[in-house]
């Protein structure tokens, strides 16, 4: 990271010691230190520069102006003008952070030319006083840390609020955020319309500031291209043939996008690889044909929302999705808010999402719940399915475990369902868009909800698999929303 250049300015004879203890105070202190590089004129080595050309050049160069002034005014030039205020007003024509600290003690000695100084400064820009040494370095103190939180180099806020990306509405994609609208509404009752402009949904939503700047939380819901942004957002996917890390491994994926698309997508890359149990339909019967993946399907996804979504973004490293041979393994850069910890996680616990402001809109898209109920309906899910009861573990990352069935064991009890669980009824699972297809021939009129919970499919996938087929020229809709679908033969 770029040090913040600090210029520190005054008539060397009156503030000599003061100079090279805020030089030496700066440059030691454990925060400060990491930032700021401070500037005074008597570390600068002989050269056959003009001092003055020497000072000013330090003033184009620096990010902040400090400036100490007491009662003298210092050495005059041909025009009358001290080098200290040759070097403020170059300060302020460049649009420097200017920090001024002046003593207050003797004031009646003040040279007249230092008052007339001093008065011009009040005229830009809020000064403090000081008194003694100590003073002048906690005041010092404090401008400083204001100014790193103000340049958002530090954050009180969570990473979700912050609006240090530089992005604009350009960066957003609107047709992001109507589908945002529409499933909310479908979801939660979501009191805006689908016709409401970004600048009010993002405004509801507290992710744009009175500036007009963006929230993270904006870029990671709606970006266009978020990881230009965080590159570290994306979900990376792999599975192992056995139950260690080693290759050969038969898929490996990278996924970018917002956190919608990351959650569908890692969870459809899980679920189209582990094992799904088809079972028969008896000759004459219309009812669907039963089918049972390995792993429950709102377990897998609770657990990779809650990865993406409760997450340290500040983290170099990603969300990791390992697939193993005995178990699914999910982890996450971050670490347990204070107080909870990960034996609290099998019973009720309060919500305290690491990014609220990526959780409420995740809430209204029905991806997360808000009561702290997310690891117990992973637990209660695998559970109901007959498996292992999952494992959270808290390391240098946080780690979920579901364990798969595993040859060799009892059949889970949720799959015991499949008609007489005769091995020949084990059949392989169609893609996505001939179950999507065969439903539709069964039920043209059947709805894009019901659709979604016959094929365990988010609405968003279903929207997706729809829209691919409609640019395929394979289906078509008419009669708009109460109409039926109309799959077209080749």
């Amino acid at each position: 990271m770029k040090r913040i250049r600090i210029f520190i300015s005054s008539v060397q004879s009156e503030f000599a010691k003061e100079r090279a203890m805020l030089c030496h105070y700066i440059r030691t202190d454990v925060l400060l230190g990491k930032f700021f590089e401070p500037f005074i004129f008597e570390e600068v080595p002989a050269n056959e520069y003009p001092t003055n050309h020497v000072y000013l050049k330090e003033v184009e160069l620096c990010d902040i102006y400090l400036g100490l002034y007491g009662n003298l005014y210092g050495y005059e030039d041909e025009e009358g003008v001290s080098p200290t205020e040759r070097e403020y007003d170059l300060a302020a024509s460049l649009h420097k952070s200017r920090l001024i600290y002046i003593k207050s003690i003797g004031e009646e000695k003040r040279h007249p030319k230092e008052t007339a100084l001093i008065r011009k400064v009040e005229q830009d820009i809020v000064r403090k006083t000081f008194v003694d040494i100590d003073g002048l370095r906690t005041s010092v103190y404090a401008s400083l840390i204001r100014y790193l939180e103000e340049k958002e180099y530090i954050r009180w806020r969570p990473f979700d609020a912050s609006c240090d990306n530089g992005a604009t509405l350009k960066d957003l994609d609107e047709d992001k955020m109507r589908n945002f609208i529409h499933m909310a509404r479908s979801k939660r009752n979501f009191p805006l319309s689908v016709e409401t402009s970004p600048e009010v949904l993002l405004t509801h939503l507290d992710l744009i500031d009175e500036n007009g700047r963006l929230a993270n939380a904006a870029i990671l819901l709606f970006g266009k291209k978020p990881q230009k942004y965080f590159i570290t957002s994306e979900v990376k996917c792999v599975q192992f043939y056995g139950d260690v890390v080693e290759k050969p491994m038969p898929a490996y994926q990278i996924y970018r996008g917002d956190v919608f698309e990351l959650v569908d997508q890692a969870t459809s890359f899980v679920m189209s690889r582990i094992d799904n149990w088809v079972g028969t339909r008896a000759e004459g019967e219309k009812a669907d044909i039963p089918t049972r993946p390995e792993l429950p399907i709102d377990a897998v996804k609770e657990a990779i929302v809650n990865a993406v979504c409760h997450r340290d973004y500040t983290s170099n490293a990603s969300v990791q999705i390992m697939l193993f041979r005995n178990r699914l393994e999910i982890w996450n850069p971050g670490t347990l808010p204070y107080g909870l910890t990960v034996h609290k996680l099998h019973g009720p616990h309060k919500s305290l999402p690491a990014n609220p402001l990526l959780a409420d809109p995740m809430y209204w898209n029905g991806y997360i719940e808000k009561v702290g109920t997310g690891t117990e309906d992973i637990i209660n899910k695998c559970r109901e399915y007959g498996l292992k009861s999952p494992e959270f573990y808290q390391e240098e990352d946080f780690r979920v475990v579901i364990w798969r069935a595993i040859e060799g064991q009892d059949v889970p009890k949720a799959i015991q369902s499949v008609p007489n669980n005769d091995p020949k009824a084990i059949q392989s699972v169609p893609s996505n868009e001939a179950r999507l297809l065969e439903l539709i021939t069964e039920n043209p009129s059947v709805s894009r909800a019901e659709l979604a919970k016959r094929l365990d499919l988010s609405e968003r996938q279903i929207r997706k698999i729809i829209d691919q087929l409609r640019n395929n020229g394979k289906l078509k809709r008419e009669g708009g929303k109460i109409g039926k679908w109309i799959i077209i033969e080749e």
